[in-house]
């Protein structure tokens, strides 16, 4: 019985690294940590259609909504290590353990694949407004401090640190200077500019820009490395000297459950890197009103920044304990 077992042993040890280098042998499970339909969604679905021409086995995507993208990110983070599970992860994935003590996962409780995309926030105002400018915008909350309301779905969510650190940035309070009125999800957040509830915001480029297409908003400035190739007219924070402010823009990357087999690793540096020059994934990162950064970011070290800019902010602004 012991010889029998060693050898069952020794088969199960050598059966692990062979799986792997033959990986992937069956389907691959895109986890997306928000509904259908969304930016995240949308990232999700044109990365299993992109990489799955690279791949032998398909890219199947599920949604895994809820606790603001940790149930589907914890769901991945506790999967089998073995390259099946995989994460389409966001911002979220690196500002919520940043801003809550009682995240259910923590910024690092992945393995990095790589980074996919920039996903864009656009500062805007309604067609008729009369700001024209940032600085028309920032000189009229210095004159009239809190009267100026803006929509967010929550002061410590992406959309809500946007507007804190361009006041920030302007040298206005960050929680004072402007009122922040909370609405759910990119849809009521744009009604409520539309209907003149708020008097500007800072919310994701795809919730934006068919408002400004069809002449209803104006764009002031964009949260994004880059400028939009759609809005190629309107600066980038940075650009405007907003320093905090142009560190701050939507994100996607693609993460895994700790410790993955380096074959793994391997086989999805070369997926990404077909990925990055992809006709297909760069169309309809364009048509999302994103910009890709396949092979552009060290993704370990681009979370570690993400986590502690927001862990920052948050202590800056008051939301967390010094």
């Amino acid at each position: 019985m012991k010889k029998l077992l060693a050898t069952v042993a020794a088969l199960t040890a050598l059966a692990g690294p062979l799986a792997a280098q033959d990986y992937p042998n069956s389907a691959v499970t895109l986890v997306i940590p928000y509904g259908p339909g969304g930016a995240s969604d949308l990232a999700g679905r044109a990365l299993a259609e992109s990489a799955g021409k690279y791949l032998d086995e398909p890219i199947t995507v599920v949604n895994r909504p809820g606790a603001g993208g940790m149930n589907g990110a914890r769901s991945v983070s506790e999967a089998e290590p073995d390259g099946y599970t995989l994460l389409l992860a966001r911002v979220g994935m690196a500002l919520t353990p940043a801003v809550n003590p009682q995240a259910s996962v923590d910024w690092d409780a992945y393995s990095f694949l790589g980074s996919l995309e920039a996903t864009p926030m656009i500062l805007a105002v309604r067609a008729d407004s009369p700001y024209e400018t940032v600085e028309d915008l920032v000189a009229a909350m210095e004159e009239n401090p809190g009267q100026m309301a803006y929509a967010a779905s929550g002061a410590t969510a992406i959309d809500g640190f946007t507007v804190q650190s361009l006041l920030a940035d302007a040298e206005l309070d960050p929680l004072t200077a402007a009122t922040l009125v909370p609405y759910k999800g990119g849809g009521e957040l744009a009604t409520a500019l539309l209907g003149g509830h708020v008097d500007f915001l800072a919310i994701s480029a795809a919730s934006l820009m068919p408002h400004i297409e069809s002449g209803d908003m104006k764009p002031l400035m964009v949260f994004a490395p880059d400028r939009m190739d759609d809005l190629p007219d309107v600066p980038t924070a940075s650009e405007q000297g907003y320093e905090t402010a142009g560190q701050i823009t939507g994100w996607s990357a693609l993460y895994g459950p700790k410790d993955l087999p380096e074959e793994v690793q391997e086989t999805w540096a070369e997926v990404l890197t077909n990925v990055a020059e992809d006709e297909t994934w760069l169309e309809l990162a364009e048509r999302r009103g994103s910009i890709s950064t396949v092979g552009k970011f060290d993704m370990p070290d681009y979370a570690k920044e993400q986590y502690d800019l927001f862990h920052g902010l948050a202590k800056d602004f008051g939301y967390l304990a010094e």
